[in-house]
């Protein structure tokens, strides 16, 4: 069975990725979860993950790591990972690679923290762009290929690497537009999504850095969750 390294749901939004993929695919995993210690994370990482980073996903001697590898991995061995139609699949893989690589200004300065709210200082220029290419993707994908996922009728890996844009969606109060706004909430109504963020908000650790990168991004209105500090 695959092992999958991820780090807090709370904040590691490159761990939830290939998570949800597998999850709402029926990939079977065991799931092996360590926290962010605070700081330079490489230590930590590294005796699990070549790059000492998460995710990392294990399948007997082999280790694949950086979530896009992982998901490439999977798709050469089970179905149903990138649309079966190769023009969805092409934008598909497009829009993944894009996500992967793009929108810095949207992950620095709203990062995932699924328990809170934050009322956003300033929505800069720059976040202002992210935002309306966000948009714009997840508009053309659900035109041209029918929805309600960015592919098609099924949930495949470009949903999944989009999937804590929705997160940071609810915890920003980002206004994406109607239909980007529907696809958010039709992604966190998800089965495994849902799972995703009630073990987000039961966890029991905080990361000082992270923290201190939501409270940077705003007023915390909110905070949902249920762990102790520490």
């Amino acid at each position: 069975m695959y092992e999958l390294l991820i780090a807090n749901k709370n904040y590691s939004s490159w761990s939830l990725r290939p998570w949800v993929l597998m999850r709402e695919l029926g990939i079977p995993f065991e799931e092996r979860l360590i926290p962010f210690p605070g700081g330079y994370s490489y230590e930590t990482y590294k005796p699990f993950s070549p790059s000492g980073r998460v995710p990392c996903l294990t399948d007997g001697s082999n280790r694949v790591w950086d979530s896009l590898a992982i998901v490439e991995y999977l798709a050469e061995r089970h179905e149903g990972v990138w649309p079966s139609d190769p023009i969805a699949r092409a934008f598909a893989r497009s829009a993944s690679a894009e996500m992967h690589s793009s929108f810095t200004t949207l992950r620095n300065a709203c990062p995932m923290s699924c328990g809170v709210r934050v009322t956003l200082s300033a929505i800069p220029a720059d976040l202002q762009r992210d935002l309306a290419r966000v948009s714009d993707l997840w508009d053309e994908g659900l035109r041209r290929f029918g929805g309600p996922f960015l592919g098609g009728e099924n949930f495949t890996a470009v949903d999944a690497f989009y999937a804590p844009v929705t997160f940071r969606a609810l915890s920003f109060a980002l206004d994406l537009g109607n239909s980007a706004n529907a696809y958010c909430e039709r992604i966190r109504s998800l089965p495994a999504m849902r799972a995703w963020y009630d073990a987000a908000l039961a966890e029991p650790w905080r990361e000082a850095g992270h923290e201190a990168e939501a409270t940077a991004a705003g007023k915390i209105t909110a905070d949902y969750r249920g762990g102790v500090a520490g």
